[in-house]
């Protein structure tokens, strides 16, 4: 389970104790802390698309590098994407050339120098290491990102740059990975949870399709609601990663108002969390 943590700096943010065991640097941020102003009260990493009402860039900016500090990788790159509800994966090396902001939805990289991002206000945040700490992956996944396989994907990238992974299944290579290095580790943060994510008939059938029941709760309508923590949560196991290497937690982003910003509970008018993690060096 994700713990909650107060930096030095007076800001909160959610730590996974399996990824932090590894020594990992990553966080899962909170609106906690930090000089937004309302809207984008207090700890804003981002502004909302297509809003006439925009948070100012030099308070963003200064967040992520207080977040990024208190977690140790502040003098690292940060690189990020830009998000489409997708299922693209970019892979980032040592010396490869990045412009941050490519069409995508999760990063992959092996770069200690470097730190990945993902930035979310109701959408699922997922971190992933390999067991050494030196393959890292920022995930970002809304319904849409379950659907198309954004997770399952990242981890196919993140397996192929790891030589402990590289030959096998995913349930082949968990048995020698965690005798190895402890294997893979996930890390599932702060979302919209089950009970507050109602959604239309079109995106019940499809998680029908693709899960059983026990993710989705449909109304006589037709409309529901899906469990996105839950469907990740299945993808993670259905590719090799057993549940004592998944972190998760039960915060709502929607109910949880006093530590999380929330697209649809503030109808688009609000911040952005983020999730950070960066590879251990050799």
């Amino acid at each position: 389970m994700l713990e909650r943590r107060i930096a030095s700096a007076g800001f909160g943010y959610y730590a996974s104790p399996l990824l932090a065991r590894i020594g990992v640097p990553h966080a899962f941020s909170t609106r906690m802390g930090g000089t937004s102003p309302p809207p984008f009260d207090s700890f804003n990493l981002g502004n909302p698309s297509g809003c006439e009402l925009q948070d100012d860039y030099a308070s963003i900016y200064h967040h992520f590098d207080q977040l990024q500090s208190a977690v140790g990788c502040g003098d690292r790159k940060r690189l990020w994407v830009h998000q489409v509800h997708g299922g693209n994966v970019i892979c980032v090396r040592p010396g490869d050339g990045f412009e941050s902001g490519p069409k995508a939805d999760a990063l992959v990289s092996d770069d200690p120098a470097r730190t990945l991002s993902v930035r979310v206000a109701d959408c699922v945040p997922v971190l992933l290491s390999s067991g050494d700490g030196r393959i890292v992956a920022a995930i970002h996944s809304g319904w849409r990102g379950v659907i198309a396989g954004v997770v399952p994907n990242a981890l196919e990238v993140l397996r192929a740059l790891s030589p402990a992974l590289a030959a096998g299944s995913f349930a082949d290579a968990k048995d020698k990975c965690s005798a190895v290095n402890g294997g893979l580790t996930a890390a599932i943060g702060p979302s919209i949870g089950f009970d507050a994510f109602e959604v239309g008939s079109e995106v019940v059938e499809q998680f029908e399709r693709k899960f059983d029941s026990s993710l989705v709760r449909r109304r006589d309508d037709g409309k529901g609601h899906v469990d996105l923590r839950g469907a990740i949560f299945r993808q993670l196991l259905d590719a090799g990663i057993p549940p004592h290497r998944i972190d998760t937690t039960d915060r709502c982003t929607f109910t949880d108002a006093d530590e999380f910003f929330s697209h649809r509970r503030d109808k688009g008018v609000t911040g952005r969390m983020a999730a950070i993690i960066s590879p251990i060096g050799s």
